[in-house]
């Protein structure tokens, strides 16, 4: 069993894009240009099944036999090749930064997809503190992601590892701080 499963609970309720059902997707061009708009069209599609499937971290290998990257209509699979390359151009410029590889230099296997970035994520947090009064009060990071009061908030359940990341950019701006130990910290917002 993999270590970061993907959840594949919620396909009926994601539109899958027009592209999707178009057999060449599955396949890398080989032309500069169609290649680019190809990778744009993968990084957004990626992103949107992330988002809706609430996939913080993307095992590619454990991936390629999820409707991800294999369409069962078309019987076509995006190969193991070309998902890697799809997404280390998300972890660029070009890619707008939306992935960030995990692991060791070159391994390539498991990668943060950014469908909020960790500032964008710290924000969410800071104005969900703000409305619901939590200034100055200490939160256990379970609280955060799992508590009754998070229900209907876009961080529950996020991966605890992001939630770090994502406090770490708020304690930098001085707007929290992080305490305890690593199985039992705290955050006081400010």
């Amino acid at each position: 069993m993999s270590k970061y499963p993907i959840k594949d609970t919620q396909t009926l309720a994601f539109k899958y894009p027009r592209s999707y059902s178009f057999p060449p997707f599955f396949t890398l061009q080989p032309n500069t240009a169609t290649r680019h708009a190809q990778f744009t069209k993968w990084s957004s599609f990626i992103l949107s099944y992330c988002r809706n499937h609430r996939i913080w971290r993307l095992s590619i290998i454990d991936a390629l036999d999820t409707p991800l990257f294999y369409n069962s209509e078309l019987r076509k699979r995006l190969s193991l090749h070309d998902a890697r390359e799809i997404v280390d151009w998300m972890t660029k410029g070009e890619g707008a930064e939306r992935a960030e590889w995990i692991g060791r230099e070159g391994e390539k296997s498991v990668a943060w997809m950014y469908w909020r970035r960790p500032e964008e994520w710290a924000e969410l947090l800071s104005d969900w503190v703000e409305e619901t009064g939590q200034k100055n009060t200490v939160l256990t990071l379970y609280e955060l992601t799992d508590g009754d009061k998070t229900l209907s908030a876009d961080f529950h359940r996020m991966d605890p590892a992001m939630l770090q990341k994502s406090l770490s950019v708020l304690v930098k701006r001085g707007k929290a701080q992080v305490f305890g130990s690593e199985d039992q910290q705290g955050v006081k917002f400010f």
